[in-house]
């Protein structure tokens, strides 16, 4: 048995660990073995030296195993485990729709998803608008309302891969978050946990993306595509554009009405609705319910086009503690700001440029995001009707609407989303809001 010191040693000259050094040094990370220090070099040795596919999927399957694994053969569900994950972005609600469109094509979909990060939004906080909606339920209801409902949204449990938890927050203080393998198996150890047996994910480019740049985006792509494959959950991964906000509503409860206007067929944003289709096109295809993708496509569109997908949703939300008749009531449930006012832009023209890091940044002033971890969020407050890139903007057509806790927020959110878009005299070509695919290969 190596000591955590040697095997940090190891790596910090530029060694390949092997599958039983890594074992040994995680296992130490979950029962407190391993001190904080030791963690802390060993993802720092890790930034610097990085991890061949053999080091990455050994860590993956390491931490995977610090916990417990779902098994979902007790159950007999009569379909495949599929779930998607994405980097996280600006008005990224894709996994409202996503989770019941495929519950309503055959898949059962235990999605495990994550709070807020920096200027981004978080689908648990998006959850926590509904009324009574549970988002941290005990495992057995978890597997019952994925049984019945086909598909459940839920927190992180204690139980799901511990040893990520603990290394997660020591990157988070010693500046060693951004290393692609430690974000591969942080990633993958939740989603090989949660027992599935295909997984679809949503890599953001561009300036509201953690991976600004297409070159980082790409490696992180290629990187959880194929370390997945290999620890045996087939996988593929989009790269999309975050150049923008990728609904027309960012926040919490503004983007749960948003997304039950798109179940419901009220109103479906063109970039948004071409990004759910495309990664449940890619699941069904994965999991062989459809041939290909543009037939898994095809079937995606027909649950909204039927109203199933909806009840999907009403379904879920009702097992997991909120109304049961949420698509009904939901604009007079979900919580509302008191102070509703129009960012107007400085000039007239068309929408060329967005800084859709900056929208989110307008969010968490607003009250929307945190800036500790510990902060409080305030659910009513967001942005509507957000003005895409193409768009004609001027004196009667704002850039968007504020909704505000107060005049002073307002304000201000107003002077940033003024600064954040770029307003020229022609209209810009649209890009695509798929970049690239990267396929596992096992």
């Amino acid at each position: 048995m190596s000591l955590p010191q040697e095997i940090i040693r190891a790596k910090r000259d530029g060694r390949t660990l092997t599958a039983d050094e890594i074992g040994e040094f995680i296992a130490g990370l979950t029962s407190g073995v391993v001190s904080e220090g030791q963690a802390a070099a060993f993802a720092m040795a890790v930034f610097f030296q990085g991890m061949t596919l053999d080091e990455r999927i050994a860590l993956t399957r390491a931490m995977t195993l610090s916990g417990e694994t779902l098994n979902w053969q007790a159950p007999d569900l009569p379909g495949p485990i599929l779930d998607k994950h994405s980097t996280g972005g600006v008005g990224d609600n894709v996994s409202l729709m996503l989770a019941p469109m495929l519950a309503a094509c055959g898949a059962f979909v235990p999605m495990i998803s994550g709070r807020g990060l920096g200027h981004t939004g978080g689908t648990l906080d998006k959850l926590d608008s509904i009324p009574g909606y549970v988002t941290r339920p005990d495992l057995v209801t978890f597997k019952r309302v994925v049984r019945e409902a086909g598909c459940a949204i839920i927190g992180q449990t204690d139980a799901l891969a511990p040893a990520d938890r603990r290394l997660y927050a020591i990157r988070d203080v010693t500046a060693t978050v951004e290393s692609v393998a430690l974000i591969t198996a942080s990633i993958l150890s939740k989603k090989l946990a949660a027992g599935l047996e295909g997984l679809v994910m949503d890599v953001k480019t561009g300036s509201g993306a953690f991976m600004p740049t297409l070159d980082s985006a790409r490696e992180l792509a290629e990187s959880i595509a194929t370390v997945a494959t290999g620890a045996g959950l087939p996988t593929v991964s989009l790269i999309t554009d975050m150049n923008e906000p990728l609904a027309s509503a960012a926040g919490n409860a503004v983007e749960v009405r948003n997304a039950i206007d798109f179940l419901v067929g009220r109103r479906r944003d063109a970039r948004l609705l071409r990004v759910t289709l495309a990664l449940g096109g890619e699941l069904l295809a994965l999991a062989g319910l459809a041939k290909d993708v543009e037939e898994g496509s095809a079937l995606m569109q027909r649950t909204l086009d039927s109203g199933a997908a909806a009840e999907r949703f009403e379904q879920m939300v009702g097992a997991l503690g909120g109304p049961q008749d949420f698509l009904r009531r939901a604009h007079a449930l979900l919580p509302r700001a008191p102070i509703l006012v129009e960012a107007i832009p400085d000039a007239d023209g068309f929408v060329v440029g967005v800084d859709a890091r900056a929208v989110g940044l307008a969010i968490v002033e607003l009250g929307g995001g945190r800036r500790q971890p510990s902060d409080a969020i305030d659910p009513s407050v967001g942005l509507t009707d957000l003005a895409s890139i193409g768009a004609e903007v001027g004196p009667e057509a704002p850039l968007a609407r504020i909704h505000a806790r107060n005049e002073a927020g307002a304000e201000a959110a107003a002077r940033r989303l003024r600064a954040a878009y770029q307003i020229g005299d022609d209209t810009p070509e649209r890009a695509d809001a798929i970049v690239a695919r990267f396929a596992g290969v096992s």
